[in-house]
């Protein structure tokens, strides 16, 4: 393969991206948000397949906000609390960060797609309150502080 050859830098990008891993996705509605790689996929050439690698991703749309030692319980909870997004991105969208996230049971836990290719509302819906859950039971455990602070730019 030519050295510039988009191919290459495709292999490239499977050597260091993986389950796990954190990445800051660059371009849409969630650009600059912080997201953890759930599964990825390979290029695929048949019909309703995505013809460039691609990787399902779940991240933080609305971070927890700061809490205080003066504060209520009930405040703390409210305050604690994340809105997730779930989406398929293509490699190139986004950036691997050195940190990684481990979501423990929820690694092939996304929509399902029926027969024709299309996730269900309610299978996005179940995966989304699953990883809601997952992410609100990590940072209530004070790991991966990085992971639930807004970046600042």
């Amino acid at each position: 393969m030519p050295k510039g050859h988009a191919g290459a830098k495709n292999k490239a990008a499977d050597s260091f991206l993986s389950v796990g891993k954190v990445v800051i996705m660059l371009r849409g509605r969630y650009a600059g948000r912080k997201a953890v790689i759930v599964d990825l996929d390979k290029p695929s050439t048949e019909k309703g397949g995505r013809p460039f690698p691609s990787a399902f991703v779940a991240g933080c749309d609305k971070y927890p906000l700061k809490v205080t030692a003066t504060m209520s319980k009930k405040k703390i909870a409210r305050r604690s609390k994340i809105k997730p997004f779930l989406k398929h991105i293509n490699l190139q969208h986004v950036m691997p960060t050195r940190y990684e996230l481990a979501l423990p049971g929820l690694e092939k836990s996304y929509p399902a797609a029926d027969a024709n290719n299309k996730d269900t509302i309610a299978s996005r819906t179940t995966s989304r309150i699953a990883y809601k859950k997952a992410l609100e039971g990590i940072y209530n455990a004070r790991t991966n502080k990085w992971f639930f602070t807004k970046l600042r730019f």
